[in-house]
C-alpha cells in the first residue's frame, strides 16, 4: 500500500483487532512456530494490513537467522583484489574500472589478506589535487585492519556485528583457514529488503550490457527472444519465457551467487541472487 494514495485502503483499529483476536483465537493465543508465523504474515497480507513489500521483507527477517555467510558471499574467484606491491596507477586502474569502494589487500597469494584498501582514501593521491605527489603513496599507510567471519556465521548475527564494528566488508575464511571469498553489508541487506542498486550499477534498466568482448551482464528477466536477437542464438521460446527460467531449469535447483552453469557456448555465473529468485547473470562466451 502507498501512505501516498487517498484512495489506498487503510485498516483502521477495528479491522486490527478482529485479525488479531482470530489469529490469537486460531492459534490458541498467538502463533508458536515458524511456519504459523509465517501463517499469520500470509493473514495480514490477505487482509491488507501489510503490502506484498512487508511481507517479504518480514520473511527475509526471519530467513536471516537460518541463511549462512557461505551463502551469500562472493566467492574468491571473484574477488577484486589489489596486491600490496603495486604501484599507485596500477591499483587506480583497478578501483576505476571495478567501481568498488572497498579491496582486500593480498600478500603473497589470495589467502593472505593483509587488509582493506578504502578507495576514498586514494582522492588525495589524484592529479588534479594541490600539492599531488605519486612519491608519498604508501599503501601500507593506508591498510585499514580485515574483519574476518567463519563461512558458517548466520546472516543475522553477521549485521548485528557490522553495526556494531561500523565495518562493511568481513573476509569470509574456511574450515581450514584459507579465504572462501567475501561478504558485505550489502550482501545481508539484500536478503531482507531484496535488490540493492547504486550509482555503479550500470545495468539498472539495461537487460544486456557488455562488459567486454565476452563478458556480458544479463538480466535474469531477460526474455529469451530478445536474448536470441542480440547474440544470434537460437534458444527455444516455448517452454520459457525469460533467460532466467531457462539457465534455472538447467541448473535444476535454486543456484547462489557464484554457481555457474553452461549452456551451448555461454556460461552463466549468478551475479545476483537471493533466497527466492536470481536477478543477474555474468554471461561469458566460450570462443567459436
Amino acid at each position: 500500500m502507498n501512505d501516498n494514495d487517498e484512495h489506498s485502503p487503510r485498516p483502521d483499529g477495528t479491522a486490527l483487532q478482529r485479525w488479531w483476536r482470530r489469529v490469537t483465537h486460531n492459534f490458541g493465543g498467538g502463533p508458536q512456530t515458524r511456519e504459523e508465523l509465517l501463517e499469520v504474515l500470509q493473514e495480514a497480507r490477505e487482509s491488507e494490513l501489510l503490502d506484498a513489500d512487508a511481507q517479504e521483507m518480514f520473511e527475509g527477517i526471519l530467513d536471516s537467522a537460518d541463511t549462512q555467510v557461505r551463502d551469500v558471499m562472493l566467492p574468491r574467484a571473484q574477488m577484486v583484489t589489489v596486491e600490496s606491491d603495486w604501484r599507485l596507477d596500477r591499483i587506480l586502474a583497478v578501483v576505476v574500472e571495478s567501481g568498488h569502494s572497498r579491496f582486500p589487500v593480498t600478500g603473497d597469494s589470495r589467502d593472505e589478506v593483509l587488509g582493506i584498501l578504502l578507495a576514498k582514501d586514494l582522492l588525495k593521491f589524484s592529479s588534479g589535487v594541490e600539492g599531488f605527489d605519486p612519491a608519498t603513496f604508501d599503501l601500507q599507510r593506508l591498510i585499514r585492519p580485515a574483519v574476518f567471519v567463519p563461512e558458517s556465521k548466520r546472516l543475522n548475527v553477521l549485521l548485528k556485528d557490522f553495526r556494531k564494528s561500523r565495518n562493511h566488508m568481513a573476509i569470509v575464511a574456511d574450515e581450514y583457514g584459507g579465504v572462501a571469498g567475501l561478504v558485505t553489508i550489502e550482501d545481508v541487506l539484500e536478503q531482507i529488503v531484496g535488490d540493492i542498486d547504486d550509482e555503479y550499477d550500470e545495468a539498472e534498466g539495461a537487460l544486456i550490457l557488455k562488459q567486454d568482448e565476452r563478458r556480458f551482464l544479463v538480466n535474469a528477466l531477460t526474455t529469451i527472444e530478445n536474448f536470441n536477437a542480440y547474440f544470434g542464438t537460437e534458444f527455444p521460446t516455448d517452454e520459457f519465457d525469460t533467460i532466467g527460467g531457462l539457465v534455472l531449469h538447467r541448473f535444476g535447483h535454486m543456484p547462489k551467487r557464484g554457481e555457474s552453469v553452461r549452456i551451448e557456448r555461454f556460461n552463466f555465473n549468478v551475479q545476483r541472487a537471493d533466497s527466492r529468485r536470481v536477478h543477474m547473470f555474468q554471461v561469458t562466451l566460450s570462443p567459436a
